[in-house]
Order: structure tokens, then sequence, then C-alpha cells
């Protein structure tokens, strides 16, 4: 699995050009001074961006705002013309696009053509799914897209593990899903390199070996096991693990923030579009309350220059904690595990 992470990470940095590798420099470049300055300074565009295909979703997880049917934003699915319209302002200088923030992308009727439009500018593509869509004809369809990379989550390998978290879904469905893609895969020799993502809580913890077993046995990619985000905190003891390394969390439930500076990454590489062309800082804004702009109404380099993403820039480089959305972030922690 290591040697197939390797040829996936190649295949990243295939999608460079000169312009693409020098607006990265000048991202970082100012991302560092700001840092030290602890002023926003801001050089060239974000190289990732992240699209919402739909906030619609087949399933009810208890700690994910689409499947709590929680959202007091607006729900719908991305249109195609507004897709093409952003994918051709940023892509001389982006090369990394992922489909998705919240719902299932395979609701989107137009979701593989968007793949496919990304990729005739050259982009990495990069998607997330809970694999029930997974017919042996879309799994064609995919390979015909040129997607370059396919998460699947799977947090649980018998269906009550599954089906504690994925509520409404169906463990046999995921594992058919994920056959058919390695197959069609297999059959055209070419497709995306395919991640099993297992999220750890504590009624699936001791199987975390046993997923990345039954993963090798289907032929995927990866196995990568993550923490979980838990946005309910009356809920948060029946869902953090004994094991505190797998935990992103305390004791007391809450994360520990004391050594994590003012500082985000986030906000000088990337950048998250709504369906409806909201833009937001990051993707743990999952109901867009922190809305730098519209799309609708500007082009995203006015919006990425604009006052109100300067404003956020500054008020994380003076105290990330008086921010929301940053109380409850990964970012500056290790989210992923071995």
């Amino acid at each position: 699995m290591e040697a197939r992470s390797i040829k996936d990470n190649i295949n990243v940095l295939r999608h460079l050009n000169w312009s693409r590798s020098i607006n990265i420099i000048k991202v970082y470049s100012s991302y560092l001074l700001s840092s030290i300055i602890k002023r926003p300074i801001h050089w060239g565009i974000p190289f990732s961006i992240d699209f919402e295909p739909t906030t619609s979703c087949n399933l009810r997880c208890p700690e994910c705002p689409s499947g709590l049917r929680k959202f007091s934003r607006p729900t719908g699915m991305l249109e195609m013309n507004r897709f093409k319209k952003t994918v051709d302002e940023i892509s001389k200088h982006s090369f990394y696009l992922m489909f998705y923030f919240q719902g299932e992308p395979f609701l989107n009727s137009n979701f593989l053509e968007m793949v496919t439009y990304a990729k005739s500018k050259n982009l990495y593509v990069a998607t997330s799914t809970n694999a029930h869509y997974l017919t042996e004809e879309k799994s064609e369809e995919v390979i015909a897209s040129g997607l370059d990379r396919l998460i699947i989550s799977i947090d649980g390998i018998d269906q009550e593990a599954y089906g504690k978290y994925r509520i409404g879904g169906h463990l046999e469905k995921v594992l058919e899903g994920t056959k058919r893609i390695v197959e069609a895969k297999r059959k055209q020799q070419k497709g995306p390199h395919i991640i099993w993502q297992f999220i750890v809580f504590k009624h699936n913890e001791h199987q975390i070996n046993d997923v990345k077993d039954l993963g090798k046995e289907l032929g995927v990619d990866e196995v990568r096991i993550k923490s979980a985000q838990i946005y309910e905190p009356e809920t948060k003891q029946d869902w953090i693990p004994d094991n505190k390394g797998y935990s992103r969390y305390g004791k007391d439930g809450t994360i520990d923030d004391t050594n994590v500076p003012n500082k985000c990454w986030r906000l000088w590489h990337t950048s998250v579009f709504t369906w409806d062309g909201k833009v937001l800082p990051c993707c743990y804004d999952k109901d867009a309350d922190n809305q730098m702009g519209d799309l609708k109404d500007l082009s995203f380099k006015d919006v990425w220059s604009g006052k109100a993403y300067k404003d956020f820039r500054k008020s994380i480089l003076k105290d990330r904690k008086q921010n929301e959305i940053c109380r409850n972030c990964g970012e500056g922690m290790k989210v992923w595990r071995k």
C-alpha cells in the first residue's frame, strides 16, 4: 500500500506547472511572513479548492450537519455553469480540487461531468463518498471521468459497528461498491487512488487492525485512520474512543489547544465553495457562518483579496480561540493516525 501512496503523491505533483509552482511559493512565503509579523499578508491564490456538489445525503450520521438536517443555510445542488465559471478562473494557479464539503457527491447528477471538466483543466481531482451509489455502470463512469482519488467512508467491519454512526447505511453496499470500483480499475488499467477512511469511535476502535486487513484483501490502495470530530458536547463521551491515541479530545471532552499557535495554514492555501457560490474560509464552517463573499456577485480573486478575508486572517493571527469554528478544529493537531 505504501508504494501505491507514493504513486499517488507523484500523480499530484504531475499536475504542477511553472505558474502553479510559483503560486505555491508565493502562498507559502506570505503565510510564513504573516505568522512572524502577526499581520495578514497574502500573495497568490489558494492552490487547493473544495467544491460542495450538494448538501443532500442518503445517510443520517449523528455528528454531521447534513445527516442531522441541522443546516440553517439553504440546501441544493451545485450547477454546472457556476462550477465551470469558477474553475476557469482558478485553474491557471490552483491544481488540487476536492469535491466534498457536505452531502454525498454522487447525488448530484452532473457530478462526474464536473470531474471530467476539471480534468480537462489538468487539475488533480479527489472526492469522498459513502459508496452506496457505486454500481457497476457508475464505477465504469468514474474511471472514464479521470478522477484521481476516491475516498470511501467505512467506519466498521460489521453492520453493527458501521451502522451505529452511518445511520441508514449498509456495510454490504460499501463492500460491493469497493469491489466494483477496484474491478473497474483493474479492467481498464487506470483509475483513482482508492482510500478507505476509518473514523475511530469508542464502539469501533477494536476494529482498526481488522479494517486494514480487509482493505488489503479487497484491493484498496490505502487505509487511513482518522480521529473523530464531535459537534454535540452532550454526546462526546459516547463517541470518544478509550484509546486517547485515536482522539483529538481530552478526558473532559475538550480539545487541548494550549500549544496550538495563533495561525492557520488553511486560510492561505485553500478555500471552500458551497453549492450556491458562498466562499468560506475552511471546511470546519459547516453552516457557512463566516462567509467571505459570494461568487454570484464577485470574482473569486476579488473575494480572496477582500476585506472579509483580510479581517478573518487578522483575527486568527491575533487569537484563534475567539472564533467558534476554530475551537473544534484539528488544524495544527494530529488528525490522521497509523
